[in-house]
């Protein structure tokens, strides 16, 4: 078997291969390490890449399979970590200088659990300075590109994510998202990225935005998404906002037919939104297709809740990173200066103004479930462009604004604030050949639910053979 074969498998058919002896998890780590050494000088997708010390966890996972060890469920898969996350004795730069990039003392949990199950984690990848973006830009690491076309955002906050997921950086990419940080990287760069139920994984060191950041798989395929997801989900301690209950075998019930006939909305708009045409062309056939493919009732709605998210989701997003203003002073003039913008908009904000606009977010939340006693799920685009040069922060054609990237971004972060969980499917591609994803919604904890979606679309509308032209 080939490196390029393996470079370009499943999790599910690599974990397979491997305790099969089919495959080594040394022949996996090699395919995958140079495929990353080939084109990861032109993409940028890694803050940090551990190349040595994966080779020596793949010889150990190579000793394991061959003395007949039990086995994890992702034993010898490679996977990577976003950078704000914490790995013990490895640094965190966050995307900024600010931080000095700290070794870390401890692993964040979903790392534990993803190296208990067997997983190889082959570094650290990028993100925008603390996550506070979605485009693929960093103070720190400089610019990551689209392996669609190079010099493009391929989306953020989870930016190396994205891009190692569509470029054969191995199959598992752990990314995060506070407004759309995994379904953002999943729509600009052509492959599954799914934000689950909040809580559903454990999230640490916490997030201060209010509840709305979620941890979640970035990967080519839905099944992968599943696994992954299972393996990461779970009540943690450290995070007190985890759900209680041990999440659904996804992996074994993800090809389970609907127990009755699907309602699905769709909202090209919510109401509220500007979308690119050719966006929204694709988007449409692609509602329809699934709808076909699921034997679904689709009903175009324009939820009456859609147009209250634009201010929330302003207020909210400028006056959560607010927190940063005290770093101001010494080091602005190594920040992006969107995100010192963002920062100084909403640093005069009161506590009762803020409490007061939290009042009116949880009235918008309480609407947006309330959608789902009629429906089944939403589909919408996943973001309203397709990706557009770097480093611009808006798309020449759209308005210009010193920090507000929502502007093409308002089908993300509702979810966020409301934590439904939302998946980004690749449902095709512009005319300048970019990808385009659709994004389906389901209720609130109904993780399974949208991964059997997800499920339904793929296999009529696959795409995980389609690659980027790396060169």
């Amino acid at each position: 078997m080939s490196g390029t074969e393996l470079n370009w498998m499943s999790a599910v058919e690599l974990a397979a291969l491997i305790r099969e002896k089919k495959a080594s998890p040394v022949e996996v780590m090699d395919a995958v390490l140079a495929q990353v050494e080939k084109h990861e000088p032109k993409l940028n997708a890694f803050f940090l890449l551990l190349a040595d010390q994966a080779r020596e966890k793949a010889k150990a996972a190579e000793a394991a399979v061959a003395s007949g060890a039990e086995l994890g469920p992702l034993h010898g898969v490679p996977v990577t970590i976003k950078d704000l996350a914490p790995l013990k004795g490895l640094p965190m730069g966050s995307g900024s200088h600010t931080t000095g990039s700290p070794v870390q003392s401890e692993d964040t949990p979903l790392a534990t659990r993803l190296v208990e199950a067997g997983a190889i984690i082959i570094g650290k990848t990028t993100t925008p300075e603390f996550g506070w973006t979605g485009v693929s830009r960093s103070p720190l690491t400089g610019l990551t590109h689209n392996p669609w076309k190079h010099g493009y955002n391929a989306g953020a906050s989870s930016a190396g994510a994205g891009v190692a997921a569509a470029a054969g950086f191995g199959p598992l990419h752990q990314g995060s998202d506070g407004a759309g940080s995994v379904r953002m990287p999943a729509h600009f760069c052509g492959v599954y990225g799914l934000k689950p139920s909040h809580g559903r994984v454990p999230y640490y060191p916490m997030s201060l935005g209010d509840f709305t950041s979620h941890n979640g798989p970035l990967t080519r395929t839905v099944a992968d998404a599943a696994l992954m997801t299972r393996v990461m989900a779970g009540p943690h301690p450290w995070d007190h906002s985890t759900l209680e209950s041990p999440p659904a075998d996804y992996p074994a019930r993800l090809h389970e037919p609907p127990a009755r006939r699907w309602r699905i909305a769709y909202s090209p708009d919510l109401g509220h939104a500007r979308v690119d045409p050719e966006v929204a062309a694709l988007v449409r056939i692609a509602a329809e297709g699934f709808a076909a493919a699921a034997k679904a009732e689709l009903v175009e709605v324009s939820p009456v809740w859609g147009p209250a998210g634009p201010e929330l989701g302003r207020f909210f997003w400028s006056a959560n990173l607010s927190r940063l203003k005290g770093i101001l002073p010494e080091w602005r003039g190594k920040m992006d200066p969107g995100l010192v913008a963002c920062i100084e908009e909403s640093q005069d904000v009161t506590v009762s103004e803020y409490q007061r606009q939290r009042a009116r977010k949880y009235d918008y939340i309480r609407e947006i479930n309330g959608l789902f006693k009629e429906f089944d799920f939403l589909v919408t685009p996943a973001v309203s462009v397709a990706a557009f040069p770097l480093p611009r922060l808006m798309p020449e054609h759209w308005p210009e604004h010193e920090w507000d990237w929502l502007s093409w971004a308002e089908f993300s972060y509702p979810f966020n604030m409301s934590g439904n969980p939302a998946a980004s499917l690749p449902c095709g591609f512009t005319a300048e050949g970019l990808p385009v994803g659709m994004q389906i919604v389901g209720p609130r904890f109904d993780d399974l639910g949208v991964l059997q979606a997800s499920a339904i679309f793929e296999k009529t509308h696959p795409w995980a053979d389609k690659r980027p032209p790396l060169g």
